[in-house]
């Protein structure tokens, strides 16, 4: 038979870790598959941050990302580069990941060309269409035009059926975030080596921020959280925010917390050090999706800074808490942790509902049965039985 080219389509970070364990997958068996990675780099430096640990070398890098880009221009401009690509590698498959602007471009374009779409980490929905914003609405929409559902868990695998995709084409597979995170925390890593000095004898608490529905007052109010924090439990504590590049971000932060004794701001790191800056945390508070799906295998407590998320497990689980943008909860809640060894303990379980490390082989198997390959259909992820501890 012969080889299937699948296009793996992505444009920042968090899709870079995410789609790496499938690419490396696919590469397994060349016999198959012939992987064509694209990349809109819509986050330049942040998306090169996580190729590099990875060795991930796009055949194509279309470099969109211009200065206060809007979501209309990232959308204009993924589509276009896209148009050529498609035409010239005519692929077997196209492969998303997730909920970003690319993520439903990359959609778009496959159908446009006729082109089948996998989509990974499917099914993640809150049914708010601007919370998160635009990433509730980009899943929607990528679903409508996916052939394959890559769900990382039973509740997203429910909300796919829910809304009429057939079970047929709907896979189980468990987030392969896991699969990354089990990569880089085997990786032996100094954090003074990518400069960060982190004060001995205090409890850290990570902090990163980013999303576009928490930009202007309600990321203020998170800065004030965090300043208030750091100053009354200056003895014991210390927080800690790589900063996002995004624009909007930074000035927000630097204007709040840039001159807060007690406030260590660093640079957005690459990912294997960043894995290593939660490990060594002691409290995480966090808007990102990733992160929450990432801190239960370390053991490390999430504090939410979101009044919705798509991502419920880890909640009902008991190791991720909503807290939202208002400075009295964070403050409160941040404190419940510092201070009481036992409301820590209650979160700080080191298991994960959203993984095993072997998300990417069961959604790259679903690939080979889709074209012919095999007849089985791959062993579903199930979070009792296959639930990942870390010590």
């Amino acid at each position: 038979m012969q080889k299937k080219r699948l296009m793996f389509i992505f444009g920042t970070r968090p899709e870079t870790i995410k789609m790496a364990p499938v690419i490396a997958a696919a590469k397994g068996h060349p016999d198959m598959f012939e992987p064509i990675v694209v990349v809109t780099a819509q986050h330049r430096q942040m998306l090169d941050q996580a190729l590099k640990p990875f060795e991930i070398r796009p055949d194509y890098d279309l470099s969109i990302m211009e200065e206060n880009q809007t979501l209309g221009d990232i959308i204009t401009r993924s589509i276009q580069g896209f148009e050529g690509i498609i035409r010239s590698e005519r692929p077997d498959m196209i492969l998303v990941q997730g909920d970003t602007t690319t993520t439903f471009t990359g959609a778009l374009a496959a159908f446009n060309h006729r082109v089948p779409v996998g989509h990974l980490e499917a099914g993640l929905r809150t049914y708010n269409k601007f919370n998160p914003y635009p990433e509730e609405m980009n899943r929607r929409l990528t679903t409508a035009l996916s052939d394959l559902h890559f769900a990382p868990t039973k509740k997203a695998l429910d909300c796919l059926l829910k809304e009429g995709v057939p079970r047929h084409n709907v896979f189980l597979t468990g987030n392969t975030v896991v699969d990354s995170l089990l990569f880089a925390v085997k990786k032996p890593f100094d954090l003074k080596k990518a400069g960060v000095n982190l004060p001995r004898n205090k409890k850290v608490i990570l902090v990163t921020t980013h999303r576009r529905e928490s930009f202007g007052e309600p990321m203020r109010s998170v800065c004030r959280a965090l300043a208030l924090i750091a100053e009354k439990h200056a003895q014991i504590a210390a927080v800690v925010l790589p900063v996002h590049r995004n624009p909007r971000v930074r000035e927000v932060v630097s204007e709040t917390l840039s001159k807060t004794p007690g406030v260590i701001l660093i640079e957005p790191m690459d990912y294997i050090p960043f894995v290593h800056l939660m490990k060594a945390s002691h409290i995480i508070l966090s808007d990102s999706g990733g992160v929450q799906e990432e801190a239960p295998s370390l053991g490390k407590p999430v504090l939410v800074l979101r009044e919705t998320t798509e991502r419920p497990e880890a909640v009902e689980a008991g190791t991720v808490r909503m807290v939202g943008t208002d400075t009295d909860t964070i403050i409160r809640e941040t404190e419940k942790l510092l201070t009481d060894e036992s409301e820590y303990q209650k979160m700080a379980r080191a298991v994960n509902p959203y993984g095993d490390g072997l998300a990417a082989d069961r959604i790259v198997f679903s690939i080979m049965r889709r074209f012919g390959y095999t007849d089985r259909m791959p062993e579903e992820f199930d979070p009792l039985k296959h639930s990942l501890k870390l010590k």
